[in-house]
């Protein structure tokens, strides 16, 4: 193993050239492994690539943000925006500081930058030396797919953060190179990514979707998909010739000009991956699976949005007969699945979800009210336009089943120990627990998306840990923002599948889905004859709602160049005390306050590259507005 022990040796973090050159030989049982012995052992070279896959989606987990002192999370992307406070720390925390508004180039995570430059670099070294394992020339033209995709998938989370960054290609820079660190162009980052994944489905070697113990590795619909998230970012506002930056900066932002082609292209993107082989679709089931309670086998408006957060739980749910007609799935709940992160069996999630009395710790941060009080009623109108009353003593009675789905408020029943019925108290006063508001929550809530309904942080049972990166939702959705912005609110066609799509019907399906009525007009809450601008904040509210938690509102608010709004305001929480009079008579009350004031700089637009990598090269230019 060489060390190198340069000072002055350019981005050696940035290309994996620290002590060690490879954290997979660090990791490996036998510490003699060389590269000529790795890739001359065909279970080393898989194991290999299998470590590039290890980091894939680290930037939307849940506890991303996590402290050195307890190793417990502060939260993920969420907890930097309106969706989640972020759990208390005495250390300076990246979510934090972007929730703040003090985030700076000193403080900030250096995570996406190391990571993805570190995986872009294995995937180089096994691109180039994967031939020399004894490994069938069919599976090895697959995993160097597999590897070339990640690669693109890494610039593609270095561009979102970053912009435009310094392109590797196919080269291994060693201790003695020069090292061109020149960040390129936005366009260049957006058509690199966008010409790999093209590449790689030229050589048509991945499977149109994968199954069984190959769920998780790198199908075509990946390729698919990530073409249109680029397209779809390249697209938006803020890339699109906003003209944002200094004169120095401005194209490694973004365009030096609005297009509407832009739209175009990302509208027919997202069109191919709507129709991709593989039968991708919603997994619109409506009967309650392999829960032990009395609704197991019962019909549950909306479990097929609970299901897909966790589909390795419910592989035998092939079909779902309701008042529409029979529904299959052959893929059972991995229907919708077109990429995921997959992790071993493990009560983690609970633990950074649940409320402290079913062994949670706060480590994803915890629900804001604002997001809570977004979801719509059955009906699909907001609260306080629906025909339904709201109550926040009964925030779930007649409301989009998202909601609880994606909630625990104060009376939720969700499992502690073998109680499947354990029901959560989050009021304050007499005979409060804790679980109440600021004692195991600071808003009043938690989060309950991607938390497993029959296991938890407390219990022995170990649910499993696996969580969509890509689905189906998302593609539909991209699909009708593209169509609405290219097209119009009233442009429809016919894809292969013989189904006929607006953007409008996009929304309707997402919604149906969800369980919420489609109404005497069949329009579930949406309004008829929508202009375009209606539709697209019909887009964007749905977004919100449907891909909460995911990983998608911190960027989606920065490319629609909506941010200075959304995270420059107050944040809330809900408040419910307890009391009991003299004579007995139990009184709740709710009261809305605030929980944190967001504060938004327009640097906050992009990440600041690490100052760490901004001294040791000077042709590294900063991102503006941190100077």
């Amino acid at each position: 193993m060489r060390k190198n022990s340069k000072p002055a040796l350019l981005l050696a973090v940035l290309l994996g050239l620290t002590a060690c050159n490879d954290s997979f030989l660090d990791q490996t049982a036998t510490t003699d492994l060389t590269e000529e012995s790795v890739f001359a052992d065909s279970a080393y070279a898989t194991g290999f690539l299998t470590e590039i896959y290890a980091d894939i989606g680290f930037d939307t987990d849940l506890n991303r943000f996590t402290t050195l002192a307890d190793g417990i999370g502060t939260g993920g992307l969420q907890c930097a925006t309106d969706e989640s406070e972020p759990r208390e720390s005495s250390s300076i925390m990246s979510g934090v500081a972007f929730a703040t508004g003090t985030i700076n180039p000193v403080i900030v995570t250096t995570d996406a930058w190391d990571k993805c430059y570190t995986n872009i670099r294995r995937c180089n070294r096994f691109m180039q030396l994967a031939d020399r394992a004894p490994i069938d020339a069919a599976t090895l033209r697959q995993y160097k797919a597999e590897a070339r995709f990640l690669r693109a998938w890494y610039y593609y989370i270095l561009l979102r953060h970053y912009g435009g960054v310094p392109i590797v290609y196919d080269k291994i820079y060693g201790a003695e190179d020069k090292i061109d660190a020149t960040r390129r162009t936005y366009e260049e980052c957006v058509d690199y990514i966008v010409d790999e994944c093209n590449a790689i489905l030229a050589e048509n070697v991945l499977r149109p979707r994968n199954s069984g113990r190959s769920n998780g590795r790198i199908s075509q619909a990946a390729c698919y998909a990530l073409i249109m998230r680029v397209t779809l970012d390249a697209a938006s506002p803020l890339h699109n010739g906003s003209g944002f930056g200094t004169d120095q900066t401005k194209l490694l932002l973004g365009y030096a000009d609005y297009s509407l082609e832009r739209w175009g292209r990302a509208y027919e993107a997202a069109k191919r991956a709507m129709q991709m082989q593989g039968d991708y679709r919603l997994f619109e089931v409506h009967t309650c699976h392999k829960f032990p309670d009395a609704n197991d086998g019962k019909s549950e408006p909306g479990w097929g949005f609970y299901a897909v957060q966790s589909p390795g739980e419910f592989v035998n749910v092939n079909s779902d007969e309701t008042s529409r007609g029979t529904f299959s799935y052959p893929y059972a709940a991995y229907q919708e699945i077109i990429l995921m992160k997959k992790q071993p069996l493990s009560i983690a999630t609970c633990q950074l979800l649940d409320p402290p009395s079913c062994g949670g710790n706060g480590g994803a941060g915890y629900a804001y009210y604002d997001l809570a009080k977004a979801f719509p009623m059955v009906d699909g109108k907001p609260v306080g336009e629906s025909a339904y009353p709201y109550s926040d003593l009964q925030p779930a009675q007649n409301r989009d089943p998202r909601f609880e789905n994606s909630i625990v408020y104060n009376g939720s029943k969700i499992c502690n120990q073998q109680n499947y019925f354990y029901t959560v108290y989050t009021f304050t006063g007499e005979n409060s627990t804790q679980d109440a508001i600021y004692s195991g929550t600071p808003t009043g809530l938690y989060t309950r998306k991607m938390l497993p309904r029959a296991a938890s942080g407390n219990w022995w049972i170990e649910p499993i840990q696996s969580r969509p990166l890509i689905r189906f939702a998302e593609v539909m959705l991209s699909y009708a923002e593209a169509m609405n912005e290219y097209k119009g609110p009233d442009f429809s066609e016919t894809l292969n599948d013989g189904y006929t799509y607006s953007a409008l019907e996009v929304l309707k399906l997402i919604r149906r889905r969800a369980g919420i009525l489609p109404g005497s007009d069949d329009m579930y809450g949406l309004k008829a004859g929508m202009t375009q601008a209606e539709m697209r904040e019909a887009i964007r509210q749905e977004r919100r709602l449907e891909l909460a938690f995911e990983g998608f509102r911190f960027f989606d608010v920065r490319r629609w160049m909506i941010a200075e709004d959304t995270e420059n305001k107050e944040m809330h929480g809900l408040e419910i005390t307890r009391t009991v009079s003299d004579g007995g008579t139990i009184t709740y009350v709710p009261r809305e306050f605030v929980v944190r004031r967001h504060a938004f700089r327009r640097a906050m637009y992009f990440w600041p590259i690490p100052y760490a990598e901004i001294v040791k090269t000077p042709e590294l230019i900063q991102n503006p507005y941190y100077d």
